[in-house]
């Protein structure tokens, strides 16, 4: 059987058969790790310990392993490919875990999305947000947004320019059953620090300038992930998104 989204088609797998016989990473160790960086993060920035948020990114992974996680005390994941994660969160519904949407959105896939998650990180179109807010089930709480900035300029990403990111958000105001919380980015990967930085700063900048235009207390910057999250919490993530280094390298996703 094959996934509906054309960016992840990939076949399903028993998680018995391919789990058999091999021994199912740390991962409570691997969560651990993860939880000392943001924290050592946080105090070398000056930080409030917790101020910053984990993002556990669960895309690719069987719910053998999220649960393994949750039973290690993480409560918040982040998918990106619709069909899969449905699933995953039926599945791991009574748990009431928190569920945020990372990934590109197609717009026949909106509905699902805004009946199945609590975040969505990645809205670069009004269109995208009107359908998200039409959608949203009326005795749902609002859906918690962030616009999902391109601050490397580079063509193959999602994302507006900073530039246009007060139009948009006007138009995210107007969504009645959406709360716009802040800015989103995937910034270009590089091990050079301060072009890290550089990145993650723009968007900060991004975020204090819409707060001054609009008067708006915006309060989410959803950046940094597994090899640049210090960087990141150094210009003030709120949310750092991690996958790899908490779950391994990931192939198919099975269930």
């Amino acid at each position: 059987m094959l996934l509906e989204n054309n960016d992840f088609q990939m076949c399903y797998f028993s998680p018995t058969a391919r789990l058999k016989g091999k021994l199912m990473p740390d991962l409570k160790n691997n969560l651990s790790v993860v939880q000392s960086r943001i924290a050592k993060a946080e105090s070398a920035s000056g930080r409030a310990t917790g101020s910053v948020k984990l993002i556990a990114v669960s895309k690719s992974v069987p719910v053998e392993k999220i649960q393994a996680v949750v039973d290690s005390g993480q409560r918040t994941f982040g998918e990106s490919y619709i069909q899969e994660a449905v699933e995953k969160i039926i599945k791991l519904n009574a748990l009431n875990l928190e569920w945020h949407f990372i990934g590109p959105i197609q717009s026949n896939k909106t509905k699902q999305i805004a009946e199945h998650f609590s975040w969505v990180h990645s809205i670069d179109r009004a269109k995208t947000a009107q359908r998200l807010s039409a959608q949203r089930p009326q005795d749902y709480p609002p859906l918690n947004v962030c616009i999902q900035v391109n601050v490397s300029g580079e063509h193959t990403k999602s994302g507006v320019a900073p530039e246009d990111c007060l139009p948009l958000a006007r138009e995210i105001l107007l969504c009645h059953a959406l709360k716009l919380r802040g800015l989103m980015a995937i910034p270009q990967e590089t091990d050079d620090v301060s072009q890290q930085r550089a990145q993650f700063r723009l968007l900060a900048n991004s975020l204090l300038a819409l707060n001054k235009d609009l008067n708006l207390q915006l309060d989410t910057l959803s950046m940094g992930m597994s090899g640049d999250l210090e960087s990141a919490i150094e210009e003030g993530a709120t949310f750092v998104r991690v996958g790899t280094d908490i779950f391994g390298q990931r192939t198919a996703f099975v269930h």
